[in-house]
């Protein structure tokens, strides 16, 4: 993706979410990967999955990328390896700064997040890695849903440009494919499509992070209960997604 269709983009972005917001998921996954070389998915949870499984559909070599913080439970790293063993796609695995880590853990301790809120800790093992990341591509696929946290996620677009993460040198450019579907059919897809998941989905864990920070959900309670469950729903976002704030704080 050359520089001059980047601006060219960014200026139209407006237009663009316009023409791509009530378009489905396979048309904006095919319309960001024609547009962009240089463009990864995040995976970490369920709508990941469903956009690994519909690009593979689209072209071949997509990139993916997942973060590990070290806190992961057991069975997200099986399942990040089923991931690339069923679909034979690479998945870059991103690790934090180890020297930061040792150094949290040795002034607070590995629970430090239950008193002082998680966003110290998921600045180290989060965020800093996913910034070095996004700093060598040019644009990023999510499986945000606009229902997954209302108090932040429900004015998330399908494509904009990610301010949070971009530089005065480029813009990067974010796609939520997902961000009109709700939880169940992000699942009418996985079981008509027999796409995998992790396993922690079937003991009652919807949204799944680090293991300290997630748990299971009771029967028609909101998914976003089993993150940070001790914070402030409008606390609820790891960073990642910290445009989101800035657009419903704005």
């Amino acid at each position: 993706m050359t520089l001059a269709n980047t601006i060219s983009i960014v200026e139209d972005i407006t237009k663009l979410e316009s023409e791509y917001s009530q378009k489905n998921p396979q048309d904006i996954l095919a319309f960001a990967l024609k547009q962009f070389d240089n463009i990864t998915i995040s995976f970490s949870g369920a709508e990941d999955i469903v956009l690994i499984d519909m690009a593979s559909k689209i072209k071949k070599d997509i990139k993916v990328f997942s973060i590990d913080t070290g806190r992961l439970h057991p069975e997200t790293y099986q399942f990040i390896d089923r991931v690339r063993k069923q679909y034979r796609v690479k998945i870059d695995v991103i690790s934090p700064d180890a020297a930061e880590v040792e150094a949290l853990v040795k002034e607070k301790g590995l629970f430090s997040f239950y008193q002082d809120g998680h966003k110290e800790c998921c600045a180290i093992r989060k965020v800093k890695p996913l910034r070095r990341k996004l700093a060598t591509v040019d644009a990023w696929i999510t499986g945000q849903r606009k229902d997954q946290n209302p108090a932040t996620r429900n004015s998330v677009p399908v494509v904009q440009v990610d301010s949070a993460f971009s530089t005065e040198e480029r813009a990067l450019i974010k796609f939520n494919p997902l961000a009109n579907w709700t939880s169940a059919q992000v699942w009418q897809y996985i079981r008509a499509n027999e796409v995998p998941y992790n396993k922690l989905h079937a003991q009652g864990f919807i949204s799944i992070g680090c293991e300290p920070c997630t748990r299971p959900v009771l029967p028609n309670q909101h998914e976003r209960l089993g993150r940070w469950w001790w914070e402030e729903a409008a606390d609820k976002e790891c960073g990642f997604h910290e445009i989101n704030l800035t657009q419903n704080n704005g």
